[in-house]
């Protein structure tokens, strides 16, 4: 695939392993805040076999050259199903089953299992951007799949990418927190209204009661033991909500020394014992929560972990952006404010796509209109 311009053409290429791509290649066009599309995150995803055929995660990974100068990438999955996306096109998926047209497979650039907002088009050249969209849809064509979704990707990306006639822009929304030059958690603490401030600082005195004592740990000080507790952690919850473990077990041993430079673990120990934590990675002035679990006995200690820590810890380091991940209107209670996510879609069939364009440009509609009842509902001072 050649995409000439003004200047030197662009030439792409589909890699289905990171680990032929050297990762400062990869990684010269991601955001210096994104830990997701850090090439050692992605390739631990591929190494542990979270992600492949098994998983339906395919990588087919695009990567743009100028005079045999790698200037972009983009992280490109070629799918048999829907799972793990955190952007739901099921209601699509079954109207195409009804009206017996194919869905899958689907190609979708995104990072898997992450509902992370973050550059998707790894690169700072408009037109190399611009030449990794038209190189996704020759991956679909070359695939013969049937659809094509860039998942999460930024503000600016989704406003040039969804102008383009054959996408479709689509808004969904997450609950965040960013710093407003707080001085410490109890100036932050105090932009809420009184019942909000109350009751976080209840959710606080959790570890006081349960005797645990919260740390937070980061690069080395996350042992092999840590990783194994988080994966057990991890195992647990998901079995307790009935969802799907995507990540594998080698995930949680090989990350001990892959995710040592991002990864931040917010624990609960007693008598040296982890019996809660939240794992969570950092890069910049960013820092994203991931995954929480904890012994059956320690469950009062998840806002703790997940969200006031958390806080508490991006006000300490200066740090100026948290995500805790999709979903959970709990969140808005304790300080993290709706906010808008993106993404774009393209469906090759013609009526299938006019469909969902009709019925996202509803949905696009409704989201404002929910943003607008939820910051109505913003636990700070009305001031």
């Amino acid at each position: 695939m050649t995409r000439h311009t003004s200047q030197t053409p662009i030439s792409l290429e589909v890699i289905h392993d990171l680990s032929t791509i050297d990762a400062e290649d990869w990684n010269q066009g991601t955001d210096p805040n994104d830990p997701f599309t850090d090439h050692a995150f992605l390739a631990l995803l591929e190494e542990s076999k979270s992600v492949g055929r098994q998983s339906g995660w395919v990588p087919v990974h695009l990567i743009a050259k100028q005079e045999d100068r790698i200037v972009g990438s983009a992280p490109l999955y070629l799918k048999n199903n829907s799972y793990g996306e955190y952007i739901f096109d099921w209601g699509w998926a079954e109207s195409a089953y009804r009206a017996q047209i194919p869905y899958y497979p689907k190609v979708v650039c995104a990072v898997p299992f992450t509902p992370a907002t973050g550059r998707r088009l790894l690169s700072t050249d408009a037109a190399v951007r611009q030449a990794l969209v038209d190189g996704m849809h020759s991956v679909v064509d070359a695939t013969k799949a049937h659809s094509l979704h860039i998942l999460f990707l930024t503000k600016d990306e989704h406003s040039a990418v969804s102008e383009r006639p054959e996408m479709i822009g689509r808004h969904t929304h997450q609950f965040q927190w960013d710093n407003n030059q707080y001085k410490d958690f109890d100036d932050w603490l105090s932009r809420l209204r009184s019942r909000r401030r109350k009751e976080i600082r209840r959710e606080r005195a959790a570890p006081q009661k349960t005797g645990v004592e919260v740390r937070m740990l980061t690069g080395d000080a996350i042992t092999a033991d840590h990783w194994s507790q988080l994966r057990l952690f991890y195992r647990n919850t998901v079995q307790r909500k009935h969802a799907t473990a995507y990540l594998t077990d080698e995930f949680f041993s090989l990350a001990h020394t892959r995710l040592a430079h991002s990864a931040t673990v917010f624990v609960a120990e007693k008598d040296n014992t982890m019996v809660a934590a939240a794992l969570c990675f950092q890069r910049g002035q960013h820092l994203y929560g991931r995954y929480w679990g904890c012994l059956p006995d320690y469950r009062s200690l998840h806002f703790e972990l997940c969200y006031h820590a958390p806080i508490q810890a991006c006000i300490e380091n200066g740090w100026q952006h948290f995500e805790a991940g999709a979903q959970g209107m709990h969140k808005l209670q304790r300080g993290l404010l709706p906010v808008r996510t993106y993404s774009v879609h393209h469906l090759r069939h013609g009526g299938l796509h006019r469909a969902v364009e009709q019925a996202v440009e509803d949905e696009n509609h409704r989201v404002r209109e929910e943003l607008s009842w939820l910051n109505s509902r913003s636990p700070f001072h009305r001031e």
